[in-house]
């Protein structure tokens, strides 16, 4: 049985198909080679149409050499009349051929020309046979002969060059000798043969061009999500190592969206908590804050009286943690809407420091305000621009009282107007009493970029400075 899945897995693994296409291209010479030659040899007998029965005597050269061999054997010693007679009498059998002899003085003794196909060398007619044979004739003949078109069979008279007699020739039509191949049928194995070469091209091809349709299909879910921002689930393929790979896709994608639907559910529950917090926690501390207002009119001791302003000052404290959360959980919930209307910002900038201005001179901050000029004119919502401020100046009073300096002025950086906010405090990372800067930070980063601005802060030993600019498209 494990056997039986191991086989199952390797058979739709994509390495599996292309060791196959490996496999036919090395077997294509050893093994195709000879199969169309195979294929060539019977079609080639099916093609050809039989040979007439009289072609059937010169079927098999050598047995026409070992015949014209012993024929001239049983001429030796003979007449040239003899000579003639016997070849003249073989020529009647063999009358396709061109048979002739020369005697020892070098003359054409008989000449019989064939009765069917003719002699062709190149496509021309074959020679004359020479009435009178020389060197040069010879030489020729011998040429001739070399190319086998056509076959030429040649014996001494007596089968014995030193009884010098002369010798005698058979000539057989190459049509009659070649006559059991099909014409026309080299062209079609290199058709066949060719054939072959583009289905194994086309196979890989295919095979390749295959892998890569499904990788880009899966490459376009991962960059193209939906209105949640997650992958598209892709619909499963073959169960090859891409069709696992879709598998896994598919079932991360699954588990993000459950996860997605988690968090969604838990943010939901977490809001609501800080809202019904932030309602229930209020009413205790306006009344706490009530009987300490009270409990300060009584007659106390300095040590008293200090103990109540630390609490009063805590209390107040705390509530602005609240309110700043309730705020930061309304403005993350995006049931805060922002009326967005041209406002001249360094109004509302000088309106806001202007409110803020005597709770710094009772801290004894020094204060310096440069915001003359044209006015700045950005699409802002101005109770919620007011926010901004009030928390960037509530963050300067509780966390840079060291320095004792607040700066607001507007300057021209990178071609733009911006408004920029310092103090010389210990920056934010040196530990303060006061806690929850944090959250109004993030209250001024959530406002801004709903008002399309954009905001940077640069905090070090010596100071920290807030810069807002206008976002451009």
């Amino acid at each position: 049985m494990k056997g039986a899945g191991r086989f199952q897995l390797l058979h739709r693994s994509l390495l599996f198909r292309y060791l196959l296409i490996l496999v036919a291209a090395l077997l294509f010479i050893p093994v195709i080679v000879p199969l169309t030659i195979m294929l060539y040899s019977i079609f080639g007998g099916l093609a050809h149409e039989a040979p007439p029965k009289e072609y059937a005597l010169y079927s098999s050269v050598d047995k026409l050499e070992i015949m014209w061999h012993e024929e001239a054997r049983k001429l030796l010693d003979q007449p040239p009349e003899d000579i003639t007679q016997r070849l003249r009498t073989l020529s009647e059998t063999y009358h396709h051929a061109r048979i002739f002899w020369v005697d020892h003085e070098g003359r054409t003794q008989l000449v019989t020309e064939p009765s069917g196909p003719p002699l062709l060398l190149d496509g021309q007619a074959a020679r004359d046979i020479p009435a009178y044979w020389g060197a040069a004739e010879a030489v020729s003949f011998m040429k001739d002969s070399t190319a086998l078109k056509p076959l030429a069979i040649v014996a001494f008279v007596g089968d014995q060059a030193e009884a010098g007699e002369g010798f005698m020739v058979m000539q057989i039509p190459e049509e009659i000798k070649n006559g059991r191949y099909a014409p026309g049928l080299d062209k079609w194995y290199s058709i066949m043969m060719l054939v072959f070469l583009i289905v194994f091209v086309v196979s890989s091809w295919l095979f390749f061009v295959m892998i890569r349709r499904r990788l880009l299909r899966l490459q376009t879910a991962m960059v193209f999500t939906g209105h949640e921002g997650l992958p598209q689930v892709v619909p499963p393929g073959k169960p090859d190592e891409i069709g696992r790979l879709e598998e896994a896709f598919n079932t991360m994608v699954t588990e993000l969206k459950a996860s997605l639907a988690r968090e969604a559910e838990e943010e939901t529950l977490r809001k609501r908590l800080v809202a019904d917090l932030s309602h229930d926690l209020r009413t205790p501390l306006t009344v706490i804050r009530s009987h300490l207002h009270v409990l300060g009119k009584e007659s106390l001791s300095p040590r008293g009286q200090s103990s109540l302003e630390l609490m009063d000052q805590r209390i107040e404290g705390l509530g602005i943690l609240i309110e700043n959360l309730l705020s930061y959980n309304l403005l993350s919930s995006g049931r805060t809407l922002l009326k967005l209307e041209q406002r001249d910002v360094l109004r509302l900038l000088r309106e806001s420091a202007a409110a803020w201005y005597p709770v710094w001179e009772k801290e004894g901050f020094e204060v310096e305000i440069d915001l003359e000029g044209a006015p700045l004119y950005w699409d802002v919502d101005d109770s919620w621009f007011r926010r901004v401020m009030d928390n960037l100046f509530q963050n300067i009073l509780r966390h840079a009282r060291s320095g004792l300096y607040v700066g607001i002025f507007t300057e021209i950086r990178d071609g733009s107007r911006v408004i920029i906010i310092s103090d010389h405090g210990g920056g934010l990372e040196k530990s303060s009493d006061s806690a929850g800067a944090g959250l109004g930070l993030s209250i001024v980063d959530l406002l801004l970029k709903r008002m399309e601005l954009e905001w940077s802060m640069e905090s070090t030993g010596q100071g920290t400075e807030v810069v807002i600019w206008k976002r451009t498209a």
